[in-house]
């Protein structure tokens, strides 16, 4: 492979220093763009190996352009010459060489461009190789002007979200229909900025798409505050959400509190006395044929009293226990005010389309994205809160098909609650329609989006569906082991540096960027960002006053539980 640390690239053999002409010090070359810094040594499929020189990369370090200056570093990109064409590729790690003295690296191909004749600058860059370098080619930093053209828009339609690293002036975009069409995950450990990060997306998502429809379901009530002037702001206080809309599964999760054999028992007689119950509103006599989870309005007492006949027939196939478990789990539904944003009788009018014009913003007016905090709902019911507005939107596009497309974003922010891996899961209806929109939701126009804290949590299968991972710093190792899985091939250099990532920097790679691209995200103005701030501790604990009128106003609203 030749003495790297002895030789000039160019094979002429390198004066020893003590050879050199006193008093002469050894100048930098004019211009580090133009200087090879390194040589291929084996080339095989995505990634190779190359030998780097390290007297060229300390002169690197001093060059005014950050892109040079960081050349041959981990994470930073390089370019070789392949005919009339340069291939771009990504350092992914770095060891020594001691034999020869310099430095022997793995990199990963991202793509190639043209060269411009008179200015040597890559043109015309996209993703994939088609011819490969031979070993002993050339390796050169790539510039900044190299990456302004790498990282230019190729015409699509995008969103600026931040400056590409170590740049201060290249904008990073994400091209929204990739991003969107098959779907995307937003991950990060706690404090890495990621609400923020959420955030700043979605509103250049609504910035860029006015007239869109956007449903996030936010489990701690971080949102509202951001999208107070662009959005429509839902809780349990105007969520109004009727309870005839659940699905028979759904019903059963609400309304069932047995195990094992009785729950069978139990979910039988509920299939029976809920039909019944529908099947006395006049829809269903219209409609003629009706099943168990048909969305028709039924009243409670409806059902209420047909577990009653049920409980009173003589030829039943059992006792009356199963019939007082489920009665009784309903009444205390209907009498519980924390349910009545659900299970209020003042919900039996048929508002059906009503209520998905309004979370589906059908039209928008103005306010593309709904936030539905589900923080104020119980959390023995909260999953299946959750379940039933995203088997709203699946089905809504399933049986919308015949309409003009209008493709629904759904964004689930705490995503490892809702669609947990194979160790976690419990068979909850809404893991099983999270599932299914991750596998066929693109068919249908629905995109997903997850943000979670806990990738190693989440479904495999979910995971692997999301075609742009957007990966801020993680600090558990099974998290990025985990992450490292789901990326494809050529992202691996910039996987190492996930550990090191700063605060509001991420990793984006797959459909919705040409090449897999770190990120420092923009600012975001003080009243479109989350309620997610960490508190100040020394400074909350340094004033004092008023602590016991706040404790007797805390208390008044535990008791009264919100309503």
């Amino acid at each position: 492979m030749g003495d790297l640390g002895n030789r000039n690239f160019d094979g002429a053999q390198a004066q020893p220093a003590s050879q050199q002409p006193s008093g002469v010090s050894v100048q930098p070359p004019a211009d580090n763009a133009s200087q090879p810094i390194g040589v291929v040594l084996e080339i095989a499929g995505s990634g190779s190996q190359i030998a780097l020189d390290l007297e060229r990369l300390n002169e690197c370090m001093a060059d005014a352009d950050p892109s040079i200056a960081l050349a041959g570093q981990v994470g930073s990109q390089v370019k070789i010459k392949v005919g009339s064409s340069w291939l771009l590729a990504s350092v992914r790690n770095q060891r020594q060489d001691r034999r020869a003295g310099g430095i022997i690296a793995n990199i990963d191909f991202l793509g190639e461009g043209q060269e411009e004749k008179l200015t040597g600058r890559i043109h015309g860059f996209r993703r994939g190789v088609t011819r490969y370098p031979i070993p002993g080619a050339l390796i050169y930093p790539a510039t900044t002007s190299d990456l302004k053209q790498i990282y230019a828009s190729d015409g699509r339609s995008n969103i600026q979200v931040g400056t590409v690293y170590p740049t201060k002036d290249i904008r990073a975009g994400i091209y929204i229909d990739a991003m969107l069409g098959k779907h995307f995950a937003l991950l990060g450990s706690t404090g890495t900025g990621k609400s923020t990060s959420a955030a700043l997306i979605l509103h250049r998502i609504c910035e860029a798409a006015p007239d869109g429809h956007i449903v996030m379901i936010d489990p701690h009530g971080e949102y509202s505050a951001a999208f107070k002037t662009n959005g429509l702001i839902l809780d349990v206080s105007n969520l109004q959400m009727p309870y005839w809309l659940l699905n028979f599964q759904e019903h059963c999760e609400v309304l069932l509190t047995s195990h094992g054999n009785d729950r069978q028992t139990d979910a039988d007689i509920l299939a029976k006395c809920l039909l019944r119950a529908r099947s006395k509103n006049r829809l269903a006599e219209t409609m003629g044929k009706i099943t168990v989870d048909s969305p028709i309005p039924y009243l409670l007492s409806d059902l209420s009293n047909a577990i009653q006949d049920e409980m009173g027939k003589l030829d039943k196939a059992t006792n009356t226990a199963p019939y007082m478990r489920v009665k009784s789990k309903l009444d205390e539904l209907k009498g519980d005010p924390r349910y009545q944003f659900m299970f209020s009788g003042m919900l039996v009018g048929d508002t059906m389309a009503d209520f998905l014009a309004k979370v589906f913003r059908m039209p928008g007016e103005g306010k593309p994205i709904s936030i539905i905090d589900v923080s104020g709902v119980p959390s023995d019911i909260t999953s299946t809160v959750v379940a039933v507005l995203s088997r709203l939107v699946f089905d809504f596009a399933i049986w919308g098909r015949d309409e003009q497309t209008r493709p629904i974003l759904l964004v689930c922010e705490e995503a490892h609650r809702y669609v947990p891996n194979e160790k976690n899961a419990d068979g909850s209806s809404v893991g099983n329609i999270l599932g299914r929109i991750a596998k066929e939701g693109r068919k249908y126009g629905i995109s997903l989006g997850l943000i979670t804290q806990r990738p190693s949590d989440l479904a495999e299968g979910v995971l692997s569906q999301c075609g742009t991972i957007i990966s801020m710093r993680l600090n558990n190792d099974r998290d990025q082991a985990f992450v490292k899985a789901a990326m494809p091939e050529g992202a691996r250099g910039f996987l190492d540096s996930i550990p090191a990532l700063r605060n509001r920097e991420c990793i984006i790679c797959g459909e919705g960027v040409s090449i897999p691209v770190r990120v420092s995200f923009d600012n975001l103005e003080e009243v479109k960002r989350p309620a997610s701030e960490d508190p100040s501790f020394v400074q909350l604990w340094s004033k004092s006053g008023g602590e016991e009128e706040a404790v007797w106003r805390t208390v008044q609203r535990w008791r009264s539980q919100g309503v």
